[in-house]
C-alpha cells in the first residue's frame, strides 16, 4: 500500500478484552496523563536510551504528534485510556502502538483501555494506515509521549510529597518515593495541569526494562471480541430509521446510463426509492463509479430490487479493454527499449562481448484485494452535519473527500472508524463511504451502502497488470556482465492525474530502479502502458511483480548455468555494501518509501543475511524426494528485508506447500507476536496470489466475480507449516515495515520450488494449482 499519493503529487490481559470504543464527539476533555518507568533509577536513565532519528512521517500531511494529553487519560480508578489513531485491519496496530506508549509509561496493560480515534489529523497527526509505516513512523512518538506522562506523574508526586523528582520512582501503575506510594488514579487530576516536559527533560527506559516491547507477550486487543462475534465492523452499525442501498455500477469504467427501466424494481416489496448517481471517468481519485442505487428497508429487498433493474449502458472509453490483447501489447512493448530510469556502465558493450544471453518475460494479471469484509459504510447527513461510520484506512482523507462531495465545511463532518475485516489497501479508497454520504444527503435518512462480493471483485481499484522483461549478458566464465530490465505496467497515478502511460517515481522505487544486483552494466527501463480500469495500491504494490520477475529470473539463470540457485543469487547481490543512489545512477527523484535514505539505506549485507537465514532454516542443499523441491527468493520492500524458502510437493498433479520458512529483518521488532502473524498471513496470501489471483477483462468487463472464479487457497491446500524467523536487533536499529514485505518473496520462491519439483516453469501469474502433463 502506498501513502496518500495525491498529497505526494502536490509536493513532487489481557483476559478481559475491552470492546472497541469510539471517542464521543462531545467528549472534548480528558483527565489527562499517566506516567511510569521502572522502579530502578527511573529518572536517571542515560540519554542514549533513546536517540531520535528522522522518519518520513514528519513530511506527511499533518505529520506526527507528541502531545500526551491528546492520547492519554487516566480515570480515578487508575484505568489508563490510550487513543489508537490508526485503523485496525488485523495487523494489530490498534494494540502495538498503544502498547509501546504503555510500556514506556509504566502502565499495566491489564488496566489499559483503547479508544479509537475518529478521522482528525490536525489533532492526532497523520492517520493513513498503509505503507507499512505505523510502527516505523510512530514508535518514537509513542515512546516520547509515554515518557512525558511518566515525568508528569512523577513531578506531581514530587510536589505532593515535597521531594525531588530524582527521588521518585514510577513502577508498574504505581509511583513511589521511599515509603510513600500513590496509584496513577490518585495523581491524575493534578498531573493533568502539569506542563508537558520538553524532550530534553525526559528520561527513557532501557531495553532490559521493557515489559512489553520486543517480548510478544501482549495479545491483539480485539482478538476476544473478534472470535466471539462481539467486534463491531462496518456492517454492524445500525441507526434508527436507517435504509440499505446497493448500487448497479457501470459494467466497464466510464460507461454511462443510456436508459433505465425501474418499474419492476420499484414493485419489489421493501424497495423505497431508486436514485441515479453520476458516472465518473478516470482520473477521478476516489469518486464513486456512479450507477443506479436501490434504496430499501433491508438488504434482501435492495438486492432483489437491483436484480430487477433494466439498464442500458452506453459504451465508454474503456469498453474495448481486453486482457489477452493488452498483455500481448505489453509484451511487445517490453521487448523494445523503454524509458531509461537508471543506467550503469555500458550495456551495449556488454551485449556485444557476451558469450551467451538469456532472457525471460514474466506477467501478472490485475488482482482484487478481496478482503473478507466487502466495502460498507453508514452515513447520516443533515443540512449542516454529516457523520460516517466505515472501515476505512484513511479516515481523515475520507473526511476531506466527503466534506468536498457534500459541499460542507470539514468541521461539520465526522468519520468514525470501525474495525476493518481486512483491507490490503482497498479501504484506503473511500468511494463506498462517498456513496453512502451522497445517498444520505439525497434521501434525508441514514443510509448503509453495502457492497457484495461480486461488487467488490468486479468494481475495485485493482492491482495493476504487468509484463516484466529481463535480459542478461553472460561472459565466458558464466558471469552476468550486463542486465536490462524493462517493466511495463499501467500506473496508479492514473487514478489521480491524466495518463502518461508511464509509472511514476513511487512505483519505480519498488524493486525496479532499486534492484540491488552488483552487475557492472545495467539498464533499468519503463515501457508505456495505458490504464483501462481503476488502479489502486494493493498490499506490497509494485513489489509483487518485480520480486516475482527478478527472483524467478535469478533462479532460471542458475539453471541455465548449471549452478546452485542460492549461490547465483548471492553472487548477483554481490559484496556487502550500502548502495549509493548517486554513484549507481538512480533517478534524482528516487523514492525510498518516504524515508531519509541515510537512515534506511539499501544494505546488501542485511539482504543476504535474511536469504541465508531462510535457506539455513529450511535445510537448503539437502536432497529431496522425487516430486518435491525447494525454492528461494529475497526482496527489500518498505525498507525491510524478507526472504522465503518454500517447499513444494506434487501430489497427483496438485501443487502442495508443506513448509515455508520466512526470514525478516525489520529493524527493532517491537511486537514479535504480531510480526509472526503478519508473515504467516503473507505466506497464505502469497500462495493465493501466485496460484489463483487474476482479474481479466473482456469488452471492459471484469470476468471474475466471486470466490468460484476468483479463488483463494483453501483449507485443503494452503501453506501447512509456516516458520517465521525474525532477525534480532536493539532499539537503535530503526524499526521498519512489517505488513507488506513478507508478501513479495512468496510467489517467486513458490515458482522456483515448483520447477525443482516438476520441471515446469511458471512465468505468468496466476499459475493455477495443478501441473498438467
Amino acid at each position: 500500500m502506498l501513502p496518500s499519493i495525491e498529497k505526494l503529487i502536490q509536493s513532487v490481559p489481557v483476559e478481559e478484552q475491552q470492546p472497541m470504543t469510539f471517542i464521543n464527539a462531545s467528549r472534548r476533555t480528558f483527565l489527562q496523563v499517566s506516567a511510569a518507568g521502572f522502579a530502578v533509577a527511573a529518572f536517571s536513565q542515560p540519554a542514549e536510551a533513546f536517540i531520535k532519528y528522522p522518519v518520513g512521517g514528519t513530511t506527511m500531511a499533518h505529520g506526527l504528534r507528541y502531545e500526551p494529553t491528546i492520547f492519554v487519560s487516566i480515570d480515578g480508578d487508575g484505568t489508563v485510556s490510550i487513543v489508537a489513531h490508526r485503523s485496525e485491519m488485523g495487523t494489530g496496530v490498534r494494540t502495538s502502538l498503544p502498547m509501546v506508549l504503555a510500556d514506556e509509561m509504566g502502565a499495566d496493560w491489564d488496566r489499559v483501555k483503547l479508544i479509537q480515534a475518529p478521522g482528525d489529523e490536525p489533532k492526532y497527526g497523520n492517520q493513513d494506515t498503509d505503507g507499512s509505516r505505523s510502527m516505523r513512523h510512530h514508535i518514537q512518538s509513542m515512546r516520547q509521549m509515554g515518557a512525558s506522562v511518566r515525568h508528569m506523574l512523577a513531578k506531581t508526586a514530587a510536589k505532593k510529597w515535597g521531594v525531588s523528582i530524582d527521588d521518585v520512582d514510577v513502577g508498574v501503575h504505581v509511583v513511589t518515593s521511599g515509603a510513600r506510594e500513590a496509584g496513577f488514579g490518585e495523581l491524575a487530576v493534578d498531573a493533568m495541569n502539569e506542563v508537558v516536559p520538553t524532550f530534553d527533560e525526559l528520561t527513557f527506559r532501557s531495553e532490559d526494562e521493557f515489559r512489553y516491547m520486543g517480548k510478544g507477550n501482549v495479545p491483539m486487543a480485539d482478538i476476544s471480541d473478534i472470535t466471539t462475534g462481539k467486534a463491531i465492523y462496518g456492517a454492524d452499525i445500525m441507526l434508527p430509521g436507517m435504509k440499505v442501498a446497493v448500487i448497479a455500477r457501470p459494467p466497464a469504467v466510464g460507461e454511462k446510463i443510456a436508459k433505465v427501466n425501474d418499474k419492476k424494481a420499484r414493485a419489489v416489496a421493501g424497495v423505497e426509492d431508486i436514485i441515479e448517481l453520476p458516472v465518473t471517468v478516470m482520473p477521478a481519485k476516489f469518486a464513486p463509479l456512479g450507477g443506479v442505487a436501490v434504496i430499501a428497508a433491508h438488504t434482501a429487498a435492495a438486492l432483489k430490487g437491483r436484480d430487477a433493474l433494466e439498464i442500458k449502458w452506453s459504451k465508454g472509453p474503456h469498453s474495448e479493454y481486453n486482457s489477452e490483447a493488452f498483455t500481448k501489447e505489453m509484451r511487445k512493448t517490453a521487448g523494445k527499449k523503454g524509458k531509461v530510469l537508471r543506467s550503469e556502465g555500458d550495456l551495449a558493450k556488454a551485449i556485444k562481448s557476451q558469450s551467451k544471453s538469456f532472457a525471460a518475460e514474466y506477467t501478472q494479471q490485475h488482482m482484487a484485494h478481496a478482503p473478507m469484509e466487502p466495502p460498507v459504510a453508514v452515513a447520516k447527513v443533515s443540512a449542516d452535519f454529516a457523520e460516517i461510520w466505515a472501515p476505512v484506512q484513511s479516515p481523515y482523507g475520507t473526511r476531506q473527500d466527503i466534506a468536498a462531495a457534500l459541499k460542507m465545511p470539514i468541521d461539520n463532518v465526522r468519520v468514525n472508524v470501525t474495525l476493518l475485516g481486512g483491507g490490503f489497501g482497498r479501504k484506503s479508497k473511500c468511494d463506498f463511504a462517498l456513496e453512502a454520504a451522497l445517498l444520505a444527503q439525497k434521501t434525508g435518512v441514514p443510509i448503509k451502502v453495502q457492497w457484495t462480493r461480486e461488487d467488490d471483485i468486479m468494481h475495485s481499484f485493482y492491482h495493476t497488470t504487468s509484463v516484466e522483461r529481463l535480459e542478461a549478458a553472460i561472459d565466458k566464465k558464466g558471469k552476468v556482465t550486463g542486465l536490462r530490465y524493462n517493466s511495463v505496467s499501467p500506473s496508479i497515478l492514473t487514478t489521480f492525474a491524466p495518463d502518461s502511460g508511464h509509472q511514476f517515481f513511487i512505483e519505480n522505487g519498488m524493486g525496479h530502479v532499486d534492484m540491488p544486483f552488483e552487475v557492472p552494466n545495467l539498464s533499468i527501463e519503463n515501457g508505456k502502458a495505458m490504464a483501462h480500469t481503476r488502479i489502486g495500491w494493493f498490499r506490497s504494490v509494485a513489489n509483487i511483480p518485480r520480486a516475482f520477475a527478478v527472483q524467478s529470473f535469478a533462479s532460471e539463470l542458475a539453471h541455465e548455468l548449471g549452478r546452485d540457485e542460492k549461490e547465483v543469487l548471492l553472487e548477483l547481490i554481490g559484496s556487502d555494501r550500502k548502495l549509493d543512489p548517486i554513484k549507481q545512477g538512480f533517478p534524482k527523484n528516487f523514492w525510498d518509501y518516504g524515508e531519509v535514505y541515510d537512515e534506511y539505506p539499501i544494505d546488501t549485507m542485511r539482504l543476504k543475511n535474511v536469504l541465508n537465514l531462510a535457506a539455513d532454516k529450511a535445510g537448503w542443499g539437502k536432497s529431496t524426494p522425487a516430486g518435491e523441491g525447494w525454492g528461494l527468493a529475497v526482496h527489500r520492500a518498505f525498507v525491510t528485508y524478507a526472504a522465503a524458502a518454500v517447499r513444494v510437493k506434487i501430489v497427483n498433479g496438485q501443487i502442495r506447500v508443506p513448509e515455508v520458512h520466512l526470514a525478516i529483518d525489520c529493524g527493532y521488532a517491537a511486537n514479535p507476536e504480531r510480526i509472526r502473524s503478519q508473515l504467516e498471513g503473507a505466506a497464505v496470501m502469497g500462495m493465493t496470489l501466485a496460484l489463483h489471483s487474476g482479474v481479466t477483462y473482456e469488452d471492459g468487463v471484469a470476468q471474475q466475480s466471486n470466490f468460484d472464479t476468483y479463488e483463494m487457497v483453501r483449507s485443503t491446500n494452503h501453506p501447512e507449516n509456516v516458520h517465521v524467523h525474525i532477525v534480532d536487533h536493539p532499539f537503535s536499529v530503526h524499526a521498519s515495515g512489517v505488513g507488506e514485505p513478507g508478501l513479495p518473496p512468496i510467489a517467486p520462491a513458490l515458482a522456483n520450488a515448483i520447477f525443482k519439483a516438476s520441471g515446469k516453469r511458471f512465468r505468468d501469474m496466476p499459475f493455477g494449482d495443478t501441473i498438467k502433463a
